[in-house]
């Protein structure tokens, strides 16, 4: 038996056909460190060979779903003899094998979203099948206002989830989205109650794994050859876009005015 539980920032519970998996870095808002990104790879992998399992929910636990990548950590010195290329190739590999363990995940995946799903917190959240908010959610892909391109998977999922025009306007900004406008321009399905966001998730999970899981699985599976043909049109040019930014100057400015409390000021270097 698969043991989903094997990570430290992603809790594992099995209620009959569903599993229920529960980021868990709630003093650091959840954000993507540790080994929240090798697990949820590792999980989604795993899903793959578990017939067991018929529906997957994915929330997070404290105020907030997830603030995206660690920002602290970028200012950081890093602890191996890679050079910054090399560094920005693995990270960029392993963002696109996020990515497609996602898209191929055969179980319908139903998020969960309270408070903050920020940067590649959102795009986890917008991979999801379903996506169920909470009535304080605020959504936003934020790696432009860090200098970065908004490569790793926002460019994918956004222009799915709302008109062209509009993804566009939210990905070049980063601007916040609440969970009322979420519902409206069709990133979310429904806005709940904060205290039974989990609940309805759990609901949702549990009908869908009472349904034929051939069918439901086929019905998933032919509708995400539509991700994957998007994915091959956006996602490595996006990453690789994400990667030389991470190196600009800008970047850099815009981390240290995140540690120093101040307004950041941009070259376009």
């Amino acid at each position: 038996m698969i043991d989903y539980g094997r990570f430290r920032s992603i809790l594992a519970e099995r209620q009959d056909h569903v599993l229920i998996l529960t980021l868990n870095r709630p003093e650091r808002l959840n954000a993507v460190g540790d080994d929240m990104h090798e697990g949820l790879e590792a999980i989604l992998t795993d899903l793959r060979n578990d017939p067991s399992v018929r529906a997957v929910v994915l929330q997070a636990a404290g105020r907030a779903f997830c603030v995206g990548g660690d920002v602290k950590s970028f200012g950081e010195e890093p602890q191996t003899e890679m050079t910054p290329y090399e560094t920005m190739q693995v990270v960029t590999r392993s963002a696109a094998h996020l990515i497609e363990c996602f898209i191929n995940t055969p179980q319908p995946l139903i998020g969960a979203v309270q408070g903050y799903a920020m940067g590649l917190g959102a795009t986890l959240a917008l991979m999801c099948d379903v996506l169920l908010v909470a009535e304080d959610a605020q959504i936003a892909d934020t790696h432009v206002p860090v200098g970065l391109v908004a490569g790793d998977g926002g460019a994918l999922a956004w222009p799915l989830a709302m008109p062209f025009n509009t993804a566009k306007y939210y990905l070049m900004t980063g601007e916040r989205i609440n969970a009322q406008d979420a519902v409206r321009l069709g990133l979310a399905l429904k806005a709940v109650a904060p205290d039974e966001l989990q609940a309805q998730a759990l609901n949702m999970a549990v009908k869908m794994a009472q349904l034929p899981p051939l069918a439901v699985q086929g019905t998933k599976r032919a509708l995400n050859q539509i991700l994957r043909h998007h994915s091959q049109l956006t996602l490595d040019m996006g990453l690789q876009l994400e990667a030389a930014t991470f190196l600009s100057k800008d970047h850099k400015e815009a981390v240290s005015a995140f540690m120093e409390k101040r307004s950041a000021t941009f070259a376009g270097r």
